[in-house]
């Protein structure tokens, strides 16, 4: 028995999501009917994060186990033949150390350390079609400084249940934000999220507020108060999925993943100047 491990790309507009469903339209269908075809046998994945319908994916990373006896290469071109065009396996290694009956092996979930998010936001009174899908809109000038202020009070360890769904099945709220930051170009905003866990639409509903900042309806010390009381219902609705990608998931050096080799940067943030970004 061996564990592989993959890191894919997807574009999640046109799928309702990752986790697997009755009626087969999301990304671990796609992606074990793929596997299940090539290897001709059953294969079941775990990622490290399961995205919503129409979010975007730059690199998951999901894994599996299995006694075929097949090349790294095999497996790569094999399964990205039976793929559709929006689905990609970018890379792919036997993990190290795998060991049947310990339970210290490599987990695409509970080995990761940090996770980052980007979302891609398009800021202009007039709505683009060249955008649609792929970043969110909003129409209203947004001040980015403000949102930069509301900002810093999400960054460290705190309980994030007002940005917590109702279905979040996460044993606890409280996560460490390790860094925000922000970049803008034009009528390009990007906003970059590092945390070691997120919590169910986490991202999608602190954009809801920061965008609330930024429009001038809320205070930046709004998302400070937020936090403190623990109560969803009184935060911004959550942000459309469209400009949401799923970019990195980091795990120790020791399991000797092929991440670098494969250079993940999202294309958009080549539109920015490093000057141009702010971090917290």
């Amino acid at each position: 028995m061996k564990r592989l491990v993959f890191g894919v790309q997807y574009d999640g507009s046109c799928w309702h999501g990752w986790q697997t469903q009755p009626g087969g339209e999301t990304v671990q269908d796609a992606l074990e009917k793929a596997l299940g075809l090539f290897a001709q046998c059953e294969i079941v994945t775990t990622c490290a994060g399961r995205t919503d319908a129409g979010v975007h994916a730059i690199e998951q990373v999901v894994h599996f186990d299995t006694v075929l006896d097949r090349s790294e290469h095999s497996w790569l071109n094999g399964v990205n033949a039976f793929l559709p065009s929006s689905i990609v396996v970018r890379w792919i290694c036997e993990v190290a150390f795998f060991d049947p009956s310990s339970q210290d092996n490599f987990h695409a979930r509970f080995s990761a350390h940090a996770r980052t998010y980007h979302y891609l936001l398009y800021n202009n009174r007039i709505r683009s079609p060249m955008w649609s899908k792929r970043a969110g809109w909003v129409y209203r000038p947004l001040d980015v400084g403000q949102m930069l202020l509301g900002a810093r009070h999400l960054v460290g360890e705190h309980d994030f249940t007002a940005f917590r769904a109702a279905a979040c099945q996460a044993k606890s709220p409280i996560k460490q934000m390790y860094k925000i930051e922000i970049k803008r170009q034009g009528d390009l905003i990007v906003f970059s999220l590092r945390a070691n866990a997120f919590l169910h639409h986490m991202v999608r509903n602190i954009m809801g507020a920061l965008i609330a900042v930024g429009t001038g309806k809320k205070d930046p010390k709004w998302i400070e108060y937020l936090l403190q009381s623990r109560d969803r219902s009184l935060s911004a609705p959550t942000f459309m999925p469209d400009g949401l990608y799923l970019s990195r998931i980091e795990y120790d050096k020791k399991w000797q993943l092929p991440q670098n080799l494969c250079p993940n940067q999202p294309w958009f943030l080549s539109l920015f100047d490093d000057e141009q970004m702010v971090g917290l």
